[in-house]
């Protein structure tokens, strides 16, 4: 394997189409928001999308779209779409500190739309784990509202996910927008900061 170039030459094409996917994202994303009353806080409305690649998420390649982003030390408003080789495209609404704090009873009413769209919720204390296994995240319809309100005022930070196996890449755009438009139509019912 080591003689062979072409399974290096293979995954470097793979990396950039799903660079050029999340490209083509940012800019729907950027445009819904632009085009769409958006709803964000000013400091979040303002940020740069920001795309990063890594070899080594468990020891397997990935990139990440962070947009709408905001990271401070004690808080964060971001939406990251992901692409992980071998697993998942996903996308993720991250809250913490006083973005959490402001939006969760928001969110709290939102569980009857993120039950029927069949989200996921963060359900651990390490924040930067990005895996769907049971023990980072639950799919919010098999939670109860009271067991799915008991895990967003749980942590410091709240994450709710959807993810589309990479077997479904040609559905991966169409779905990870969808998936957006809930996430910020949400945010356009929480309270402006």
């Amino acid at each position: 394997m080591v003689q062979d170039a072409d399974l290096i030459l293979t995954k470097n094409q793979i990396m950039q189409k799903a660079r050029l996917l999340l490209e083509h994202l940012q800019q729907d994303f950027m445009d819904h928001l632009k085009y769409n009353q958006n709803p964000l806080p000013h400091e979040v409305s303002i940020s740069v999308p920001k795309i990063s690649k890594g070899e080594n998420y468990m020891g397997l390649p990935y990139l990440i779209l962070d947009y709408p982003r905001c990271f401070n030390k004690e808080n964060i408003f971001a939406i990251r779409t992901m692409f992980w080789w071998g697993n998942f495209f996903s996308i993720t609404l991250h809250l913490s500190g006083s973005y959490k704090s402001s939006y969760e009873n928001n969110l709290i009413s939102s569980y009857p739309l993120l039950k029927k769209e069949k989200y996921f919720i963060s359900i651990t204390q390490n924040e930067w784990e990005h895996h769907f296994e049971k023990s980072n995240y639950a799919r919010i319809d098999t939670l109860s509202k009271a067991a799915f309100e008991k895990n967003i005022r749980k942590f410091s930070f709240l994450k709710i996910a959807y993810k589309i196996p990479v077997a479904k890449w040609d559905e991966a755009a169409e779905k990870l927008f969808h998936y957006f438009k809930i996430l910020t139509g949400i945010a356009h019912q929480l309270p402006r900061r």
